[in-house]
């Protein structure tokens, strides 16, 4: 099964989810973060910097425990952004 391309709103989602997650993760060092959390230091980095847009669902759980934020807080965080525009119908 082919995964069909991400669209600008995707990416800009994963962008704004990664700046959630590391403004709540303040002083704290990455290695000390994803070491509690349970994912690799790489893993961390790219969904910080947006490199993951759509990172998997229990590891974004698991970083949020560890930063205290609740999952409802970032999906209310992270809705629909009027100035991003959803490139996903366009024809190539």
């Amino acid at each position: 099964m082919v995964r069909p391309p991400l669209s600008s709103w995707d990416r800009e989602r994963g962008r704004q989810l990664g700046r959630l997650l590391r403004e709540a993760r303040g002083e704290r060092s990455m290695v000390d973060v994803a070491a509690a959390c349970g994912v690799s230091v790489d893993t961390l980095r790219k969904i910080e910097t947006g490199r993951i847009p759509t990172p998997a669902l229990f590891t974004v759980a698991a970083v949020a425990a560890t930063l205290d934020l609740s999952l409802d807080t970032l999906v209310e965080a992270c809705q629909d952004n009027p100035s991003i525009q959803d490139d996903s119908n366009l024809i190539a």
